[in-house]
């Protein structure tokens, strides 16, 4: 299992894989999570709120970010 998650001021990532397959992604520009799988495979579905969870998780990021660039000044 691998997972991605990052920010930026202008963009985001967060994403999950399974033996070098990306299963979900958070699309931000279109506001939904998508599971890329090809039709004719099983879906490991996640749970109810994962989007709302990956946009949380980027503004804490985004929070975070903002916090490191003070320090670092």
């Amino acid at each position: 299992r691998f997972r991605i998650a990052g920010c930026s001021d202008s963009d985001g990532e967060n994403m999950y894989a399974l033996d070098g397959e990306e299963k979900w992604y958070a699309d931000f520009i279109n506001k939904k999570g998508v599971e890329p799988l090809p039709s004719f495979i099983d879906h490991i579905s996640h749970v109810e709120g994962a989007y709302e969870n990956a946009e949380s998780k980027q503004q804490t990021c985004r929070q975070n970010l903002k916090l490191r660039r003070k320090a670092m000044k």
